[in-house]
């Protein structure tokens, strides 16, 4: 059990230890960036557009059932009316961005680790190696790049949609005014702390995209084993997305909110 628990822990580091060697030879290839555009391009529109629907489903029924939850527990005190300044606040600072990462996780994460892990097998990778063609620059870096830039877009997306699905609650559930509603809304995101709500969420977007495209591609990278080894990269990307997400979700929240 010991040696199990070391050898575990060892396997731990060394992937930590790699993705943050990742993500540092990432940045350093931003200089790339006018060169690799096409490629950028090309992974932001898979990121954004491929997701789309699916994002677009779970933002309506997120603010939906927010609204509705939240809505029946304030309405026993007669304040179901500051339900749109609650959603706003839930979903613009933490909803929108933990639910787009995780979708988003799910999705595009395991396919980029599927996709380079099978090149890894195959040596493709190797290939590429042989030709003196940096891997990380040729296949990290616009897939870390567009993937970190299209989250903020979505979770701005998302938040709009669950919004105008609280809407929709409020009126025909608990009988709140549209005209209240949006007046409560617009009230709190021109507002500072509705500001800081909105930047607060676009940041964490940013590092959740960082974080699961990152570690997408170590995963990818540092596959071996065939088909088997693929599977356990693209299922280990997943899993270890989600607790980095929910990890750095909270670190960033306490970070910006702390009294």
């Amino acid at each position: 059990m010991l040696e199990s628990f070391k050898e575990k822990t060892n396997d731990t580091l060394y992937a930590a230890g790699y993705t943050i060697v990742l993500i540092a030879e990432t940045f350093l290839n931003l200089r790339f960036t006018v060169e690799k555009r096409k490629e950028i391009l090309d992974q932001m529109f898979i990121a954004g557009v491929g997701s789309l629907f699916v994002v677009s489903v779970v933002a309506v029924f997120t603010g939906m059932l927010l609204t509705l939850n939240t809505g029946l527990g304030l309405k026993d005190f007669g304040a179901e009316g500051q339900i749109g300044l609650l959603l706003t606040i839930t979903l613009t600072r933490e909803m929108s961005p933990f639910m787009t990462a995780l979708i988003l996780a799910a999705s595009i994460g395991s396919a980029i680790a599927a996709e380079i892990g099978t090149m890894k097998v195959s040596e493709e990778i190797d290939a590429l190696e042989v030709m003196s063609i940096d891997p990380v620059r040729f296949l990290v870096f616009p897939r870390v790049l567009g993937f970190s830039l299209m989250v903020p877009v979505l979770c701005v997306y998302s938040s709009i949609l669950g919004i105008l699905g609280g809407a929709i609650v409020g009126h025909f559930q608990l009988g709140i005014e549209y005209i209240v509603y949006f007046q409560d809304v617009n009230e709190r995101i021109t507002s500072i702390p509705g500001l800081k709500d909105l930047y607060t969420g676009l940041f964490k977007g940013y590092v959740f995209g960082l974080i699961i495209s990152a570690i997408s591609c170590s995963h990818g990278l540092r596959t071996s084993g065939g088909a088997i080894g693929v599977g356990r990269a693209t299922r280990e990307s997943v899993v270890t997305s989600f607790l980095m997400v929910i990890f750095f979700g909270y670190v960033i929240t306490a970070i910006f909110y702390r009294q």
